[in-house]
């Protein structure tokens, strides 16, 4: 396969974007971590707080490892370009390749963070008795349950 300079350029906006949302996550997250400090010192044992404040430690986490990845994805591309201006072909394909196996495993963490926010929402409605959402097979079974009746 033979790659142009502007094949790894193509890339600049996708990352450009996607850093731009880990950004925006980021800083609702550390809103959210503000705004849990003042209720943590408020309460002593709240549980639901106590769990809110772990899932965001990690949250936290992958999310710089997510930014991190992104632009290791991001010099990678750059990198590759010099590769190709210079004629090192054979150097610019493993960088992309490498390019492209970051920006992927960028967005796979990404996913299982998006995973864990919603996680974070159903243990900040865990406290609402009744209002528990079924899971979508739960929900199928009850349509089936009730058609039976």
């Amino acid at each position: 396969m033979d790659i142009s300079i502007n094949t790894p350029a193509l890339l600049f906006p996708a990352i450009s974007l996607i850093m731009l949302a880990y950004t925006n996550r980021f800083l609702a997250l550390a809103t959210r971590v503000r705004s849990l400090h003042g209720e943590y010192n408020k309460t002593e044992n709240n549980k639901v707080v106590h769990g809110q404040i772990k899932n965001l430690r990690f949250r936290i986490k992958l999310i710089k490892q997510m930014q991190a990845l992104g632009v290791m994805a991001f010099l990678s591309c750059i990198i590759c370009m010099y590769f190709i201006y210079i004629e090192w072909m054979i150097m610019s394909h493993w960088v992309f390749a490498f390019s492209l196996l970051s920006f992927s495993c960028s967005l796979a963490l990404s996913l299982w963070e998006i995973q864990l926010s919603t996680k974070a929402l159903e243990l900040e409605l865990s406290d609402m008795e009744g209002l528990e959402d079924p899971t979508v097979i739960e929900y199928i079974k009850s349509k089936f349950d009730k058609d039976k009746d």
